[in-house]
C-alpha cells in the first residue's frame, strides 16, 4: 500500500520538530549545552493590538538549557516533541490525558502528574508557533452547544465524503462542536451569532426557537469557552461575516475571564490568540447599567471579585485600552454588586426574549466594546 501523503501543514509541523531536534544534536557533537527557546506565555508578554483585534506576544523568551537541573524536564519536552511527530505522522491525535498515560513509558523521563505534562505540552505548542490540535494533541472538554439557522459542513471519516448538518434539525437538543473544527465549512442566512455563558440560559432560548425569533445562531460557550468553541466562532464569524453578541452574567468573571478571553484572548496562550479569538465580539450584557435599569435581584461582591475588578482595571491591556470598560467596572466596585443571566427571570421566564434582548438589540449604546 502506498503511503499516504502529508498534508503540507502535517508536514511543516514534522520539519519544526525535526528541525529542532538536529540542532541539539549538533549542539552535543560540539560538547555544547542544547537549548530550547521558549516564547514566555504570560500577560505581561502582551501587547493588546487594536488593529489586529487581540492579544500580541512580545519577545521575552525563557531558555529552556539542559543542566543537571533541568535534565528531566528537558528529557520530557524531547520526548513529547518525539510523540508529537508521531500523531501527525500518521494523522492520528492523542487527548492531554492519554499523554500524560503514554509518558508513564518513559521511565525517569515520566510525568508525575498531568499539570506537568500539560505545561510541557503548552511549551512545544508556543515553540512549534501552531496550535496544539496542529501538534496533535486535543482537549477533553467538549467545545460547546449550538442551535440555530446554520448548516455546519463536516467529512465523514471513512469515505471523505461532505456531510451537511443542519443545526435547527436537533429536536430538544444542539449541535456539538468537535474538538478540532479547522476543516469544518458553513451556510446561513443567519444575521448574527448569540454566544451564551450558561447552559441554562442556551436551553430556554433554544427550547423556545429564540433563534427562528431573532434569526440568529445561538452557542453555549459553558463558561470560559474551550479553544474549539472559540476557533468554531471565530471561523463562524469570519467565513460568513457575521457579528458576535456576548450575554454572560454581570459579574468581574463573566467580563474578565469569559469574554475577554473570547474576543482577545489571553497571555498564557498569547503564541495562538490569532486563532482563538474572535475580534469581531462585542458585550451585549448583562452590563452594570442592566442591573439598574432592569431592577435586577443582585448579589454581593465576594473578596475575589473585588481583586478581579482591581487587577483588570490595572493590568488587564485591554481594559486599560478602553474606558467604557474601566467605567463600567468602577460602577461595578461602586455598587458592590453582581447578577446572573437568571436574575431576568424576577419579570418573568420569559422576559429575557420578550423584552430584555429585543431591547438590547435595538440600543446598541448600551453594549461594552
Amino acid at each position: 500500500m502506498a503511503k499516504k501523503t502529508l498534508p503540507k501543514e502535517n508536514q511543516d509541523v514534522v520539519a519544526k520538530i525535526v528541525d529542532t531536534a538536529t540542532e541539539m544534536k549538533q549542539k552535543i557533537k560540539q560538547l555544547k549545552q542544547p537549548q530550547l527557546k521558549i516564547p514566555l506565555r504570560a500577560l505581561s508578554n502582551v501587547e493588546y493590538d487594536l488593529k489586529a483585534g487581540y492579544f500580541k506576544l512580545l519577545r521575552q523568551i525563557k531558555a529552556r538549557t539542559l543542566t543537571a537541573s533541568t535534565i528531566r524536564t528537558f528529557a520530557q519536552t524531547l520526548r513529547m516533541m518525539g510523540l508529537s511527530k508521531q500523531l501527525v505522522e500518521t494523522d492520528d491525535i492523542a487527548t492531554k490525558r492519554e499523554a500524560y498515560y503514554v509518558s508513564k513509558n518513559w521511565g525517569d523521563a515520566r510525568f508525575l502528574e498531568q499539570p506537568e505534562s500539560d505545561t510541557v505540552m503548552d511549551d512545544i505548542e508556543a515553540m512549534m508557533q501552531v496550535n496544539r490540535e496542529r501538534i496533535g494533541f486535543i482537549p477533553e472538554e467538549k467545545g460547546g452547544d449550538v442551535a440555530g439557522e446554520l448548516v455546519v459542513i463536516d467529512q465523514d471519516a471513512d469515505t471523505g465524503k461532505e456531510l451537511r448538518i443542519d443545526c435547527t434539525k436537533f429536536g430538544s437538543g444542539a449541535y456539538s462542536v468537535p474538538s478540532s473544527c479547522e476543516h469544518l465549512k458553513f451556510e446561513t442566512k443567519a444575521k448574527f451569532v448569540l454566544a451564551i455563558e450558561t447552559s441554562g440560559m442556551f436551553e430556554r432560548l433554544n427550547k423556545h426557537r429564540y433563534w427562528r425569533t431573532a434569526n440568529c445562531i445561538l452557542i453555549s460557550m459553558g463558561g470560559v469557552p474551550t479553544r474549539a468553541c472559540r476557533r468554531f466562532i471565530r471561523m463562524l464569524a469570519d467565513q460568513q461575516k457575521l457579528p458576535v453578541y456576548v450575554f454572560t452574567d454581570g459579574d468581574p468573571y463573566g467580563f474578565g475571564s469569559i469574554y475577554r478571553t473570547l474576543k482577545v484572548g489571553s497571555g498564557n496562550a498569547a503564541h495562538i490568540n490569532e486563532y482563538f479569538c474572535v475580534p469581531q465580539a462585542t458585550f451585549l450584557g448583562v452590563t452594570p447599567q442592566d442591573i439598574i435599569d432592569y431592577k435586577l435581584p443582585t448579589h454581593p461582591l465576594k473578596e475575589v471579585d473585588v481583586k478581579k475588578i482591581k487587577d483588570l482595571v490595572k493590568n488587564d491591556p485591554f481594559i486599560k485600552h478602553h474606558k467604557e470598560w474601566q467605567k463600567a467596572l468602577d460602577q461595578m466596585a461602586k455598587m458592590k454588586v453582581r447578577a446572573e443571566q437568571q436574575a431576568l427571570a424576577k419579570h418573568g421566564l420569559n422576559f429575557v426574549m420578550e423584552k430584555y434582548l429585543p431591547d438590547k438589540l435595538k440600543n446598541q449604546k448600551t453594549w461594552l466594546p
